[in-house]
C-alpha cells in the first residue's frame, strides 16, 4: 500500500520499521519539528525523523496542518492510507479524509479507556491490571473513532518505559496485520460506557506525597520511570526514585523508619531501590547510602 506515516517519539519507530519490512511504500513521514535538546540546546530531529531519513523517506515537519497549503501538500501524496502513531498534532478533517482508507491510529490503550495524551502512565497510576493497543479509524474527536483491532497485555510491575517498548512492538505487528486485509476489516464504534481521559502528564505530579498509600506511590514511581521521574526532596536536594518496593511497616508519614531509606507513608511504607541524585547516574539505593547516610527518623519531603 502507498502509506503516509505520522509519528514523533521512540514509540512510533517500530511501527514505521514494521511497515517498511512488510513491503509497503512509505511515501512520506510527518513528524514534530526539531527542538532544542541537550547541553548545547541544539535542534534535535525526532526519533521518527531520524528513522525515516535513514530509509531515504521524505520527512515533513510542519508546525500545524491547518494551513490550506499543508492540506493540499498532504492530499497531493495520493496515499492509500495514513498510519499515525503518537504524532502529537491534531489532524484537520481534510487531512483525515484525504487518503483512500483514511487515517489509522496506533493507540496505546484498549479504547474507550484512556483516550488522550498519556494512556500508558494513566493506566499504571490507576492500578489497571491490563492495557494494550487499539487500531482505530481516526475521526475529528480525540481518540473517539471506531475500533478495527485490539490486542491486550498485562501491566504487572512494568514501568512506563518498559510498557511503552512492549506496546510499540505489539502495535507495529497489529497494524501490519490490519493492513494486510484492510478492505475486509470492519470498524466497530466505541462503547460510550467506560470512556476515560488520559491527561498529559504535569511534572508537578511526579512529587511523592508520603501521606498517601505506599502502593499508590509505588505505581506513581513506575508510571513516571524513566521520565520525568518521581522524586522527593532531602535537605534541599531533589532525589529521583526510579524503582521501589512496598514494605509492611507503619510510622509517621514522611519519616524514615531505618537506615535503609524505608519511608513511612499514610498506609504501609515505601523503600526506594533505585535512585538518582542531581547530575549523577541512577544507582541502587544501597550504593547511595554508602556515600550519604540517612538515619532513621529523617524527615523526607
Amino acid at each position: 500500500m502507498r502509506i503516509i506515516f505520522m509519528g514523533t517519539p521512540d514509540f512510533a519507530v517500530p511501527v514505521l520499521e514494521a511497515l517498511i519490512d512488510a513491503g509497503h511504500d512509505v511515501v512520506c513521514a510527518y513528524s514534530q519539528p526539531p527542538r532544542p535538546a541537550g547541553r548545547g540546546k541544539k535542534l534535535q530531529p525526532t526519533p521518527v525523523h531520524l528513522a525515516a531519513e535513514a530509509h531515504g523517506i521524505e520527512v515533513r515537519t510542519p508546525v500545524s496542518l491547518k494551513p490550506q497549503e499543508e492540506k493540499d501538500a498532504f492530499a497531493a501524496l495520493e496515499a492509500d492510507v495514513a498510519v499515525v502513531a503518537a504524532y502529537g498534532l491534531l489532524l484537520p478533517v481534510a487531512v483525515l479524509e484525504a487518503p483512500g482508507h483514511g487515517c489509522l491510529n496506533v493507540h496505546a490503550s484498549i479504547l474507550p479507556r484512556w483516550r488522550g495524551a498519556a494512556p500508558i502512565q494513566r493506566a499504571i497510576l490507576a492500578g489497571d491490571l491490563t492495557t494494550g493497543v487499539t487500531i482505530m479509524q481516526m475521526e475529528k474527536g480525540l481518540d473517539t473513532g471506531p475500533m478495527i483491532a485490539t490486542r491486550t497485555t498485562r501491566i504487572e510491575d512494568k514501568t512506563a518505559g518498559e510498557l511503552t517498548d512492549e506496546l510499540s512492538v505489539i502495535g507495529a505487528r497489529l497494524m501490519v496485520e490490519v493492513l494486510a486485509d484492510l478492505p475486509r476489516r470492519t470498524a466497530t464504534p466505541q462503547p460510550a460506557l467506560g470512556a476515560t481521559h488520559a491527561a498529559k502528564i504535569d511534572k508537578a505530579e511526579a512529587r511523592l506525597d508520603f501521606t498517601h498509600d505506599a502502593a499508590l506511590l509505588e505505581r506513581q514511581i513506575r508510571a513516571f520511570a524513566p521520565r520525568p521521574g518521581a522524586f522527593f526532596e532531602l535537605e534541599g536536594e531533589r532525589i529521583r526514585v526510579l524503582a521501589a518496593e512496598v514494605i509492611g511497616r507503619e510510622g509517621v508519614a514522611g519519616t524514615t523508619l531505618d537506615d535503609e531509606l524505608t519511608i513511612a507513608c499514610g498506609f504501609s511504607a515505601l523503600r526506594p531501590t533505585i535512585v538518582q541524585r542531581a547530575g549523577k547516574p541512577a544507582m541502587e539505593t544501597a550504593a547511595m547510602l554508602r556515600g550519604k547516610s540517612i538515619p532513621a527518623g529523617t524527615e523526607i519531603r
